[in-house]
């Protein structure tokens, strides 16, 4: 795609902000020891250009019947969820300082806070896209014009609930559905193509109705471009192609950082890439 020059600026901006936004991560996760960094680094581009450009939300109007839904399906990379949160306004300083400790504000899982900008609460992988066809079926039929965004990640794939998903969602043409799925090839116990093959991944969503998108996954271009240029016909999937740990050089690509949380060494050299 040819950036023009407004482009280029706007593009600069969230680069700018998906490095605060990991900072912010980077922090939480290392002061409370909590595991799933690197699938919450995975997901920071899509986040930041979903809330600062394409949602329609607003932390002054949390309630709005019209409002846009997000749901973050892999309910265990909220960190990064939380950190956009705060940055769109709806989250504080003091609300993110309360995640993962006891009598805290947030929990390591998103629970529903509609104030706070959550929609469902997730974790249990496979339910976000039953829940997102339900909320995207009853917008259609209350005419409205919301969009759902549904983001998964590729592992929860596994998931036989997901599939039932894609079969409803296309039979019933849910145009207003948007599956994100965060392809970054290494799920909980190994990498995907050892635990369960996916591919085709591109034809198995089509064979079911759905338009499918396949783009770098940390590329705001691609991104920007793909989110406005979605089918009005038929549900859509983007399926991004990520790095699990992206934006520090010894977390990405290793499935340790599934579960792991930064040493004060490590925090140390993680701080200093993300400067």
């Amino acid at each position: 795609m040819e950036i023009s020059v407004n482009t280029k600026s706007v593009i600069e901006e969230h680069m700018l902000l998906s490095g605060r936004v990991r900072r912010s991560v980077l922090e939480i996760i290392n002061r409370t020891g909590s595991p799933h960094i690197g699938s919450s680094f995975s997901i920071v581009e899509i986040l930041v250009a979903l809330y600062f450009g394409n949602l329609k939300v607003s932390p002054d109007d949390t309630h709005n019947p019209d409002r846009d839904r997000f749901i973050l399906s892999k309910g265990h990379a909220c960190a990064t969820l939380y950190a956009v949160l705060a940055e769109r306004g709806f989250l504080s300083k003091n609300d993110l300082e309360g995640f993962a400790v006891n009598g805290g504000t947030l929990e390591q899982h998103p629970n529903r806070d509609l104030m706070c900008g959550i929609e469902v609460s997730t974790g249990s992988l496979g339910h976000g896209l039953s829940i997102g066809a339900g909320m995207a079926l009853a917008g259609k039929v209350d005419g409205k014009g919301y969009k759902v965004y549904v983001l998964m990640g590729d592992g929860e794939l596994n998931e036989g609930s997901v599939w039932e998903s894609i079969m409803f969602a296309g039979h019933h043409g849910l145009s207003n559905l948007v599956a994100l799925v965060d392809c970054n090839r290494i799920q909980a116990l190994g990498c995907t193509k050892d635990i369960m093959d996916l591919e085709p991944l591109n034809d198995k969503w089509k064979s079911f109705g759905w338009e499918v998108r396949d783009i770098d996954g940390h590329d705001f271009g691609q991104i920007f471009s793909t989110l406005g240029s979605l089918s009005q016909e038929k549900p859509n999937v983007i399926i991004l192609h990520t790095v699990k740990g992206k934006g520090v050089s010894f977390m990405e690509d290793k499935l340790l950082w599934h579960y792991r949380a930064p040493d004060d060494d490590e925090y140390k050299r993680a701080i200093k890439e993300l400067i």
